[in-house]
């Protein structure tokens, strides 16, 4: 017990009674009594949370409800049209109770957790959100998921939440994942649990599953909490959308500040009555939303291709979009650079492609996508005349960028 209110401290609640030292030293000293006489191991002690051999494979859990995904928003007015649309299924007056309670969407797995008698059973994926897979014994390995609740409970508890892994971890591994999410998806579904407790996973609790008496998601965060479960400190409740909209921009500003990766907010209706009330579409509630932050890449579409000419002399050909939306801003140009890169990337006038924007940076084109050429895309000739003077234009040996050369060039007196 005294072990597991450390580690709670310490994981959980991000405070610290004691050293380090002294806890490791209360640890061993419970795993040499444990060896010393086994009968008295239980299923909740410290020691269990890496334990087992490997598995041969994972078993299916079926879960007790669905584990639905969300639908997204991208911009303020998304977010208006959608509590439009569910305002249409509510009375009046439930139309003027809603509030919101706001999450950080974080880059992870989600996860299920079954609790018998205060201690953990059963610990399983997502899966396709009807089925998932068994991960029990990788699950207690993450210190942040208690073993044991912290209250005298008897009757069965579900929890929800979802397994992630800090940006200090990912660092160790941004070579062979693609991401944070691919990583801890990837950590869970080890069969070896010691190969799990190497990578330092976290968790976060975000809903509680079993009737306590609840009437917001508000008061499910703090039922979870005196449960034992860690959950997001960020976490905000909002009285209106006014108030979301500040508090996503509020979060967006500290985003990188933030230990482990985050891609927007999930706004949740707060009455737990209302929310129920306006069920689900498809695999998503529609009393929940995701609102994401602004993307750093999108596709549009090339529908020209021309050159700019610099006070150098240099010849620059640029991209004109199809306008989109990159980060917030408006995009509907992108550097080319140079006909060395158009040759690599193959772009012709017509393509879709991917465009990518990082901070206040020119957007460039990162990729084309021939697969959806419909056969009237048109191939680009770096022009043989300056497009301004209409003087001579060469391309120095060795160099990528072509000039012009006329000194009466009005793009050089500029």
């Amino acid at each position: 017990k005294v072990i597991n209110y450390h580690r709670h401290l310490y994981h959980v609640l991000d405070r610290q009674e004691i050293s380090d030292t002294a806890l490791d030293s209360l640890k061993k000293e419970l795993f040499d009594l444990e060896q010393e006489f086994p009968e008295f191991i239980t299923p909740d002690s410290p020691t269990q949370r890496v334990e087992g051999k490997p598995l041969e494979k994972f078993e299916k859990v079926r879960h007790l409800g669905p584990m639905l995904s969300f639908n997204d928003a991208f911009s303020e007015k998304d977010m208006e049209n959608w509590l439009e649309r569910i305002s249409k299924l509510l009375t009046r007056r439930e139309m003027s109770e809603i509030d919101f309670y706001c999450e950080l969407k974080i880059d992870g797995l989600a996860i299920e957790l079954i609790y018998q008698n205060e201690i953990l059973k059963t610990g399983s994926t997502r899966g396709d959100g009807i089925v998932g897979e068994d991960i029990t014994q990788n699950l207690k390995t993450i210190e942040a998921i208690p073993l044991r609740l912290r209250k005298n409970i008897k009757k069965s508890v579900v929890v929800r939440g979802e397994v992630f892994i800090p940006k200090k971890e990912f660092e160790k591994f941004k070579t062979v994942y693609a991401n944070p999410r691919n990583l801890a998806a990837g950590s869970v579904r080890q069969l070896n649990p010691k190969i799990t407790a190497s990578r330092h996973l976290d968790s976060f609790a975000y809903d509680l599953i079993t009737n306590f008496g609840e009437t917001t998601h508000q008061e499910k965060h703090k039922i979870l909490k005196t449960l034992g479960f860690k959950t997001n400190p960020y976490n905000k409740y909002c009285r209106n959308l006014s108030e979301v909209f500040k508090f996503h921009k509020e979060i967006q500003k500290i985003r990188k500040k933030i230990p482990y990766e985050i891609d927007g907010l999930v706004a949740i209706v707060n009455s737990n009555k209302i929310f129920e009330k306006l069920g689900v579409v498809g695999k998503a509630p529609r009393g929940a939303i995701a609102f994401k932050f602004p993307g750093k890449q999108a596709t549009t579409v090339v529908e020209d291709i021309k050159v700019q000419v610099g006070r150098t002399g240099a010849l620059t050909p640029v991209a004109y979009l199809k306008p989109v939306q990159i980060g917030g801003v408006t995009i509907s140009r992108a550097t080319l650079h140079n006909e060395d890169e158009i040759k690599r990337l193959g772009v012709k006038i017509g393509d879709t492609v991917i465009v990518g924007r990082a901070g206040d940076v020119i957007p460039d084109v990162i990729k084309v996508l021939p697969e959806l050429r419909t056969g009237k895309e048109k191939e680009f000739k770096m022009p043989k005349h300056c497009p301004v003077c209409g003087g001579k234009i060469i391309r120095p040996e060795g160099e990528a960028v072509s000039r012009c050369l006329s000194p009466n060039c009005f793009a050089q007196k500029r």
